[in-house]
């Protein structure tokens, strides 16, 4: 009997700005080639039908990162790391969106 990943971590903001911060993390019951740490993940920044930034790890393609229209390889340390990597991309975002000139 195969048994199902389970919820680590799962939650969602609508920021004052319209977008969407979502995370979704899975603890999977074994480890697979794609996922050596045993997680799946989806976090996600962007508005409806407009991925920004997203961290994913879908079953083909291993650990990557996509920006925009950009997608590169993710190198995962932990969860942790993975989290803290997401919300400092997701801050410089706003915070290039706020100030377009700069930079």
């Amino acid at each position: 009997m195969q048994r199902k990943a389970s919820p680590v971590l799962g939650w969602k903001h609508i920021l004052d700005n319209g977008a969407i911060v979502e995370v979704k993390v899975w603890r999977l019951p074994q480890t697979t080639p794609d996922r050596p740490h045993g997680l799946k993940y989806s976090l996600f920044y962007g508005r409806p039908g407009e991925r920004i930034i997203g961290y994913d790890n879908e079953t083909g393609k291993g650990d990557h990162r996509h920006y925009r229209e950009r997608e590169e390889p993710y190198i995962f340390r932990s969860l942790e790391q993975l989290i803290g990597d997401f919300e400092t991309d997701v801050e410089r975002e706003i915070r290039d969106e706020r100030n377009p000139h700069q930079g």
